[in-house]
């Protein structure tokens, strides 16, 4: 094949078995390209959703396969970068490349896989996987090979190839340790005893802690999910569910949606990040939930004691304790195009790898003193059977049940809701087993100032007893129990916006639980607390209805101006500013296209809310934690600084005061700046669009914020009542019709009919494909009926 290898075609037959491969997928796809995918078993289910998304998403993910199997250096160079868009940390491709190739080398994912149920994964997820891998390399055959591609970012690339199945899982396994080892990957990959010769900076206490508080928990994800129970909805009958959740609009941790149908076993609509072929946010027809990133912590850092002049021996018990090594080899791309191997010897402890920095944070290697981290996910391939049933699931009840059966969730809250009108908060999975008196007892001085700031014990790897203690109720060792773990059912509502348990219900806030979990009695965001204020709101004035939660999503309230602009426009006039004043008084407080003056307030509390001491003029009143902080302190010389420093912003930037969001808040889509509406999580929008300002230009296309929002109930019929926005569009690829349709239907306020039931998916189809193992692939356009 032109511009493909022959050798890398020969392994389009051989990376899965050919017994492997015998599968048999219908493709139907609706508006805005949804696949909905049919097929007689898992097998079929993955072919089908591996051929789709292959179409629609292959460039991204085929580069995080090349990250996956520790090939940047090979193919981007030793000193390049790249960001773990999910979690907002950059790290250097030959760090990352140790890092991968140690966990390959390892067999971590073979022994996994190794595993019976439920610690490895079902049969019918092994089908799945298998047949997902042969769907995406039938695509990659069928065009030809990379120089077939058309999108422009991977079209020719030889990093373009055949994947195989541990391919496969070692993406899941980069997802599943996304909020633990997947933070530290530089700090991992680079740790390196001290040379006897090289001088090794010491531990700064304040320093560290502070700086891990500025950057902990992980900061590249967030969302906004609430759940009404039939106390809180209209008819008094039924559940409803928002999933909102504020994740990356570039790189593999978007989301592809789709429908996966198995008649009689398997029928669930929605959307799962880039190469999992399950379902992992949407709807069944009696079903509906979302995920929320938990604060909960899921590793612990491990202070070592070295033994003097044996950097790599620790004390354990007052014993020595070799560390583990293990050289790891890359290739890494030389000036001139060849390869070199290029060796690295990596350390491991009885809990876990070394690592000298955290978050980009500096942990260093002393001769006295090191890091080394214990991870809750490291073995964790439960959440994928949890996603399986999930994906079967018929109610609410059902869904806690799988929780505790697993405990597999490895970074999320749990928000759901049913048919029968039920609501159910979790935040249950796999956290480690630290208690409270754990940390006391066990926390280094580091440990006790990072617990004391955000919950994270750095705990005394020198004794025994400051290992993860074991409950009955846990699913293995080492995790904390599930009755330490918090959930809640309603029958009017819960909701979550990445705050702690604390408040999923105002009426009934969770409380006594290990700090390691989340925080109690702060101070909520503004992002929860305008949530909150409309969620109580709507229930208390005739019930939700699905329009209803649609229009809540999308009203672009910015409760930062509802809670200061009176205030603001006061001291602007007594400040004798003028025009801004009267620009600030005449807006409308949204964060709509077409709203005049958001801008200009956006860029004052940005500044503001940073202010010392707070901006706040009352005080955070734990008896009032909805509506608390408030009142702009307009004395604060800071605050007043605010307001001059954001019209000079501004004006730099050639942005008019009253400039309209639209205008200058955009996507840019093959030349065609389509408006977006919404605003940073940080000042209150609820439709999160979380933009960066960039001096003497303005503000940045959206890299992050509202990404597949569904509104899903129900009524009468069988059918759910449902409507969904992928905010970024079905594909990657600038020449697919399925690139920026759906961002111009978000940037109108516009939703898709969500089509389940098999009647109005045929009705509503564009095009069918027959997909079938050792046939030609039948694509016919047009309804299916």
């Amino acid at each position: 094949m032109r511009g493909w290898p022959a050798p890398i075609v020969a392994v389009l037959a051989l990376v899965v078995p050919a017994s492997a491969l015998a599968a048999d997928a219908t493709i139907r796809r609706t508006a805005q390209g949804i696949p909905h995918i049919q097929a007689k078993n898992y097998r079929g289910i993955g072919y089908g959703y591996g051929y789709a998304f292959a179409q629609d998403d292959i460039c991204p993910i085929a580069e995080d396969y090349v990250t996956v199997n520790g090939e940047r250096s090979r193919w981007f160079g030793a000193d390049g970068s790249y960001e773990q868009r999910g979690n907002g940390q950059t790290f250097n491709n030959l760090n990352s490349d140790f890092f991968w190739k140690q966990i390959i080398d390892s067999k971590v994912i073979e022994g996994l896989l190794a595993k019976k149920p439920p610690y490895g994964p079902k049969q019918s997820i092994r089908q799945g996987v298998r047949g997902y891998v042969a769907g995406y390399n039938r695509y990659l055959h069928e065009v030809r090979g990379p120089d077939g591609i058309t999108d422009p970012a991977c079209k020719g690339k030889q990093w373009v190839r055949p994947i195989t199945v541990r391919d496969a899982y070692l993406r899941f396994y980069q997802l599943t340790l996304l909020a633990s080892q997947d933070v530290a990957v530089d700090g991992i990959g680079s740790a390196q005893p001290p040379g006897p010769s090289l001088p090794v900076p010491g531990l700064s206490v304040p320093q560290t802690a502070q700086g891990l508080a500025a950057r902990l928990p992980v900061k590249g994800a967030g969302s906004n999910a609430v759940a009404v129970g039939r106390a809180g909805t209209a008819d008094h009958k039924h559940g409803l569910l928002l999933g909102n959740p504020h994740f990356p609009w570039e790189g593999t941790e978007r989301f592809y949606q789709a429908q996966l149908t198995i008649p009689g076993k398997l029928d669930v609509q929605g959307a799962s990040l880039f190469g999992v072929p399950l379902i992992l946010i949407g709807h069944t027809r009696t079903m509906a939930w979302s995920h929320t990133v938990s604060t909960a912590f899921r590793f612990t850092p491990y202070q070592l004691t070295l033994v003097p002049g044996s950097p790599t021996t620790y004390l354990y018990d007052g014993r020595p304790e070799q560390m583990t090594s293990r050289n790891v080899t890359v290739l890494v791309r030389q000036p001139d195009g060849s390869l070199a191997p290029q060796s690295r010897t990596l350390y491991s402890t009885r809990f876990g790898p070394m690592l000298t920095s955290l978050v980009g944070i500096p942990l260093p290697w002393t001769p006295t003193t090191a890091f080394a981290m214990r991870d809750a996910n490291a073995d964790n391939f439960r959440v994928f059977n949890h996603f399986y049933d999930v994906d079967r699931a018929r109610s609410v009840n059902g869904v806690l049940k799988i929780l505790n059966k697993y405990q597999g969730i490895p970074w999320v809250n749990t928000i759901a809701a049913d048919r029968s009108g039920h609501a159910l908060y979790a935040d249950i999975g796999a956290m480690p087993n630290v208690t409270d008196q754990k940390a006391a007892d066990c926390n280094t001085a580091l440990g006790k100032a990072t617990f004391s700031l955000v919950g994270l014990p750095v705990l005394d790897g020198s004794r025994s007893a400051c290992e993860w203690g074991n409950d009955p109720d846990a699913v293995e060792p080492g995790l904390l129990g599930r009755s330490k773990q918090p959930h809640l059912w309603r029958r009017d509502y819960v909701t979550n916006s990445n705050d702690s348990y604390w408040l999923s219900n105002p009426h009934h806030p969770l409380t006594g639980f290990p700090r390691i979990v989340g925080d109690e009695g702060t101070a909520r965001s503004l992002r929860t607390r305008i949530g909150l204020i409309m969620t109580q709101d709507i229930v208390d004035h005739g019930g939700f209805t699905r329009q209803k939660m649609q229009d809540m999503v999308f009203s672009d309230r910015q409760y930062a101006g509802e809670l200061t602009r009176d205030s603001l426009v006061s001291m602007c006039r007594d400040m004798q500013l003028g025009a801004p004043c009267d620009i600030l008084a005449a807006w409308d407080l949204r964060e709509n296209t077409d709203s005049r003056g958001g801008l200009l307030f956006r860029r004052f509390w940005e500044r503001a809310a940073s202010a010392e001491p707070s901006p706040w003029a009352h005080a955070f009143d734990a008896n009032d934690p909805v509506h608390t902080p408030n009142t702009l302190d307009t004395s604060n010389p800071q605050v007043r600084a605010a307001l001059n420093g954001a019209i000079s912003d501004l004006n730099n930037a050639g942005i008019p005061l009253d400039g309209p969001l639209g205008q200058f808040q955009f996507v840019t889509r093959n030349g065609v700046r389509i408006p977006i509406h919404g605003g940073p999580d940080a000042d209150g929008d609820f439709n999160s669009i979380n933009v960066d300002w960039v001096d003497g230009k303005g503000v940045s296309e959206p890299p992050h914020g509202s990404s597949y929002v569904q509104v899903v109930t129900w009524g009468r019929s069988r059918c759910p009542n449902a409507r969904t926005i992928l905010t970024y569009s079905q594909s990657v690829n600038p020449n697919s019709p399925f690139y920026s349709d759906q961002t111009r239907l978000y940037s109108q306020k516009k939703w898709v009919r969500d089509r389940f039931c098999r009647r109005d998916v045929l009705r509503g189809t564009r095009s069918t494909t027959r997909v079938r193992t050792g046939h030609r692939t039948r694509v016919r356009r047009g309804s299916s009926g």
